[in-house]
């Protein structure tokens, strides 16, 4: 019988809850990052969670000049508006918004939208470029 010797390392886990991360109140949603450099830091990504009241839109429209980002909403609906284009969104869904592209959500449901987004590479609200006059087609 041979026996595999195996070497564990314990070292601490990056982790945080929603709840111990710093509440933001930006227009039309409270954002929380999660993985950042003021919170739990990586090298490769950072992530924030949303909220957004219905009715609301996550203002102003914005893109990532320097990565892109991926959401996935957890609860509620709605739309977004992503290179000039509107989709409906719901629950379960992910959405690519590429590099250098205007996007924007908007919550058409009746429930607050809580929504995860994810960024490669890291980012924070300095590296986003906003768009004030870019809305939503009625």
């Amino acid at each position: 019988m041979i026996r595999i010797a195996r070497r564990f390392e314990l070292m601490p886990v990056p982790a945080i809850h929603e709840d111990d991360a710093e509440a933001l109140g930006l227009p039309g949603r409270e954002l929380r990052w999660l993985i950042s450099s003021k919170a739990v830091p990586a090298n490769h990504c950072s992530t924030c969670v949303i909220r957004v009241p219905p009715g609301e839109r996550a203002r102003p429209a914005h893109s990532h000049p320097n990565g892109e980002e991926v959401i996935y909403i957890i609860r509620g609906s709605g739309r977004v508006l992503v290179g000039g284009e509107v989709r409906p969104v719901r629950a379960g869904m992910a959405v690519l918004f590429p590099q250098g592209v205007v996007h924007m959500l908007h919550n058409t449901g009746s429930e607050e939208m809580k929504v995860v987004c994810f960024f490669a590479p890291p980012t924070g609200l300095e590296n986003y470029k906003m768009y004030e006059d870019v809305d939503f087609p009625d």
